[in-house]
């Protein structure tokens, strides 16, 4: 028994003084109920020009995708003409595209506006 499981305790699989460990469930839970979501959210990356087809036919599906565009954000031409695509193919399904942070961006189908305001806490 070392210094650390004397002070915290020796650590308990499944159930820890009352609580459960959801994570097993809750990842089989995941992958059988996933077919049946009319609407799903991804994490994309792009790393050159050539990936806008992939990202194009997801969202095309229907689907909203989270793209990180930290690859070639030091690459000025080549991320204005992926963002410029990226535009065209939001106004062509009504959808919506916004910028998160430096290197993020969402994109939306037609369902789905993208707010841009900031949520922030009552005390913020």
């Amino acid at each position: 028994m070392g210094l650390a499981s004397k002070i915290f305790g020796d650590k308990k699989s499944g159930l820890t003084e009352g609580y459960i460990d959801l994570e097993k469930y809750t990842e089989a839970k995941t992958s059988e109920t996933s077919s049946s979501a009319k609407m799903h959210i991804a994490v994309g990356e792009i790393q050159r020009y050539e990936d806008i087809k992939a990202i194009s036919d997801y969202v095309y599906a229907g689907n909203v995708l989270i793209l990180d565009f930290s690859q070639i954000s030091g690459e000025e031409v080549i991320l204005k003409r992926i963002t410029n695509e990226l535009k065209k193919m939001t106004n062509d399904i009504g959808g919506d595209i916004a910028g998160i942070g430096n290197n993020l961006m969402i994109i939306s189908p037609s369902d789905v506006k993208v707010d841009r305001r900031k949520i922030r806490g009552k005390y913020s």
